[in-house]
């Protein structure tokens, strides 16, 4: 641009092919999909490329001329390559605005303006995601020049257009192609982007740290100030009910499906639905054998562990046929064919499972309203930070918290009564005792144990525990008799013992702790029943 040429941003292209003075692309990335595609593309506009290292080499190789950084600054790389682009000439060329006194500064320093800067930084979440990775590897992962280079970019998005996602590329060139310049409208939505992204990369840098910090024993691994980075996936229908809103959001970057997963069938998921599947998912990946669990409403209304799913299904659903329709399932393994005959003509809302078999897919793709998700695979890498809490929204704030995966290490189960657990009753203890612990609070689960563990009755979210166990035992019925109950809390008042005893238990497990125990193990103990406390307490609100 001429001297003399001050533009007005709001209405006069800034980067535009027909200025007399060539324009300048500072290219240096770590990603070079479709890089030669669209430096060739930018020669068409008139484009002069100054590129860094790895870059440069790559342009170089296609025939495009490039200046490299090295040649434009008259300074060397230096320690390793961690110093590249950091240097006066760069960064004037890019912050210098479309004035005289810039231009004058600029011509001080030997520098040019700079028009467009794309730039992305090194893969330093795909690093610290590797099983092995060393804090030493993720330190050389962290980007320093790129992002200087992407934060001055973006600040001077009155002149200046900055990229740091290929997916953009295409973007600039329909700009490019048919307005001739790159428009102001589109250098601020692509500057907005870029504050997005180095904020997002900033903060997986915190949380790895944090985490290596927890890890080492050098704190508890907590901020005064905590950084939320959510990449949106999709917009949902609405919310919980008609009249919201919503949007579905991910911790991951390269996230494009439901909880992590990849949605393989179906209409698209509701604001119900996704809440629905993460309960039982959560549920289902917490059991050893094949296990099914449905849910209804956020709460598990039948769960089994059998030696296959078409078995644990049978026994999950006979808990509650009633509420099992409409419902949502997920299982611990594969869904295989010999399952999809065992759910019958039932309507699902949605299977979450770690795959589904040829024949499966056949069959599940003749219930079009059914969506499926397969689930990702437990990872044998490190987790992310995010993997190990859950975040609540209250008015004005959040809530944290480490995500229950169930009793501590070290937790120790006491036998409180006379009565001695067999080894069937224990098993089935231990299976209730994982079950209640995805029911919502207050939850009385009661089981039966032997080659297939089932609920055979469940009780939740009641303001009060004997209301729990009585709905449990209503929906158990028969089967009430020689189940065993599992309490996520322990019983205020011995009401509560005695109603899972009318009802014909014969066992039961709960934390223990209220100040009328000696009660409720006496109401145990007068009817001949197991009771064991575990010292641990499983609320879910």
């Amino acid at each position: 641009m001429a001297k003399g040429d001050n533009l007005s941003i709001s209405a006069t292209p800034i980067i535009h092919t027909a200025i007399i003075r060539r324009v300048k692309a500072l290219i240096s990335v770590s990603d070079k999909s479709h890089l030669i595609d669209f430096a060739q593309r930018l020669q068409q506009h008139h484009f002069e490329f100054i590129a860094s290292g790895g870059t440069a080499r790559a342009l170089q190789a296609a025939d495009i001329p490039v200046i490299t950084v090295e040649q434009m600054t008259g300074s060397p790389e230096i320690l390793d390559g961690r110093v590249k682009t950091l240097h006066p000439a760069v960064h004037a060329g890019i912050l210098a605005r479309d004035t005289d006194q810039d231009r004058v500064d600029l011509g001080r320093v030997g520098a040019e303006m700079i028009d467009l800067v794309v730039a992305n930084l090194y893969p330093f979440q795909k690093t610290v995601a590797q099983k092995y990775v060393t804090l030493a590897d993720a330190i050389e992962n962290i980007d320093i020049g790129g992002v200087a280079l992407i934060r001055a970019a973006a600040k001077n998005y009155a002149r200046v257009a900055v990229i740091c996602d290929p997916a953009d590329y295409e973007r600039v060139l329909h700009d490019l192609d048919t307005l001739g310049h790159i428009s102001l409208e589109l250098r601020e939505v692509l500057a907005f982007k870029a504050f997005a992204h180095t904020a997002a990369y900033d903060s997986a840098i915190r949380d790895y740290l944090t985490g290596v910090s927890a890890t080492l024993g050098k704190g508890n691994g907590q901020n005064r100030t905590q950084t939320l980075t959510l990449h949106r996936v999709q917009e949902l229908r609405y919310g919980e009910n008609p009249h919201q809103s919503a949007t579905l959001f991910s911790f991951n970057s390269n996230s494009d499906g439901p909880l992590g997963g990849r949605f393989l069938q179906g209409k698209e998921l509701s604001y119900n639905n996704l809440l629905d599947l993460d309960a039982a998912w959560r549920a289902a990946k917490q059991f050893e054998p094949p296990t099914v669990v449905i849910v209804k409403h956020l709460s598990p209304c039948g769960i089994a562990s059998a030696v296959d799913l078409a078995t644990a299904y049978r026994a999950a659903f006979a808990c509650d046929t009633v509420s099992a329709f409409g419902g949502v399932i997920a299982t611990n393994r594969t869904v295989d064919v010999a399952m999809v005959h065992a759910m019958g003509d039932i309507f699902v809302e949605c299977i979450a499972a770690p795959g589904f078999s040829d024949e499966a897919l056949g069959l599940l793709a003749k219930r079009k309203n059914c969506r499926l998700v397969e689930m990702p695979a437990k990872k044998n890498g490190k987790a992310n930070a995010h993997d190990e809490h859950e975040y609540r929204s209250i008015t004005g704030g959040m809530l944290r918290q480490t995500i229950d995966k169930g009793d501590p290490a070290l937790t120790e189960w006491k036998v409180v009564s006379k009565a001695q657990p067999s080894t069937d009753q224990l098993q089935a203890l231990k299976f209730a005792w994982v079950c209640v612990q995805h029911v919502k609070s207050n939850a009385i689960v009661l089981a039966t144990g032997g080659n297939v563990c089932a609920t055979v009755g469940i009780g939740a979210g009641q303001p009060n525990r004997v209301d729990s166990v009585r709905i449990a035992a209503g929906h158990a019925g028969a089967n009430a008799k020689g189940a065993v109950l599992a309490s996520d809390a322990f019983f205020p008042f011995p009401d509560g013992v005695q109603a899972g005893i009318d009802a014909g238990v014969t066992a039961i497990v709960q934390p223990g702790g209220s100040v009328r125990d000696a009660e409720a193990i006496a109401a145990a103990d007068a009817a001949g029943v197991v009771m064991i406390f575990t010292n641990t307490r499983h609320f879910r609100h």
